[in-house]
């Protein structure tokens, strides 16, 4: 079943004057890398933090808040995203050097571009963020990582918008870090995070961001319409390994399929909706926990309602 359309317009009149603008029965799908699911009711893009503020402080109590940021970790579901969808502007987008070998990114910023920018500075112990296919405020609620190190590693403090539009700053301790989670509040919108690194030398920097960036083309469908890592890896084991176990490598549901390169990436071949992809997900589950007992838990966030 295709995705459903919500209607935004008479949602819209409830919200507050802001720069930002508002997109009525904006399709998502658009936003994501697997480009699939249902629209959200609105989209509101705003331009800086004050105007995220001043959209927090007037926004009525009862209208659900979701915020996206590139939408590489996520999947949507083909019954749209009820209230208001809110994806970061350019005014979120900047990395600017600071004392004390850190960096200080906008949370719209693309892990990529913290990696590029600490290589610009010689900054030494953020190349691991050349593997993460996300953008800082992502990697803040679920404690990103790759090749080694996560977010905890490097991260000195978060900066960030309750429900009330008030501003909130978290230490490292304070976003209770686990793995792929943090226990930030569920309502706080990531704006800022200022990270930790380490003089280096810039040619050593480069060497290892090479390596991450072979490794990804060598072993992950990076090219394909995928949301990276689908499950967690359960303790004491690599969730591929399991799948790939459970016989679950080349699994197709219509025009989703497990990849055949690395069977923890499901792949959109072009026409799989969110919810096949989704219902592909739940088989691998359901086949893993029939022959090896353990039950994998999604990494991928998904969002908004079923046809």
């Amino acid at each position: 079943m295709g995705a459903q359309a919500v209607s935004g317009d008479g949602l819209i009149a409830r919200l507050p004057r802001v720069k930002g603008p508002y997109q009525a029965n904006a399709a998502i799908k658009d936003l994501t890398w697997f480009r699939a699911g249902g629209p959200a009711e609105v989209l509101y893009i705003p331009p800086d933090a004050d105007d995220l503020a001043a959209f927090l402080k007037g926004v009525p109590a009862d209208v659900p808040l979701t915020v996206i940021g590139v939408g590489s970790n996520l999947l949507v579901r083909n019954g749209g995203i009820d209230g208001v969808v809110i994806r970061l502007g350019r005014g979120f987008m900047n990395v600017t050097a600071e004392a004390s070998h850190r960096l200080r990114a906008g949370a719209a910023v693309l892990d990529v571009a913290v990696a590029k920018a600490a290589l610009e500075n010689g900054l030494s112990g953020l190349e691991f963020m050349r593997g993460i296919p996300g953008a800082v405020g992502g990697g803040l609620r679920m404690n990103a990582g790759a090749y080694g190190r996560e977010f905890k590693d490097v991260l000195v403090k978060a900066h960030a918008l309750d429900r009330r539009g008030e501003r909130v700053k978290l230490s490292n301790s304070q976003m209770g870090f686990s793995y792929r989670r943090s226990e930030a509040p569920a309502d706080l919108v990531f704006v800022e995070a200022v990270f930790q690194g380490a003089p280096g030398g810039k040619a050593a920097i480069e060497a290892r961001m090479n390596e991450i960036t072979d490794a990804r083309s060598s072993t992950q469908p990076i090219k394909s319409r995928t949301g990276g890592s689908t499950f967690k890896n359960p303790e004491g084991h690599k969730a591929w390994q399991l799948i790939d176990k459970a016989g679950c490598r080349g699994l197709k549901r219509g025009d989703a399929e497990v990849s055949t390169l690395h069977c923890n990436f499901l792949i959109n071949h072009g026409k799989a909706t969110g919810d096949d992809i989704e219902a592909l997900g739940e088989e691998v589950r359901a086949r893993v926990k029939a022959a090896t007992g353990v039950e994998l838990e999604w990494e991928i966030k998904r969002i908004g309602k079923k046809a």
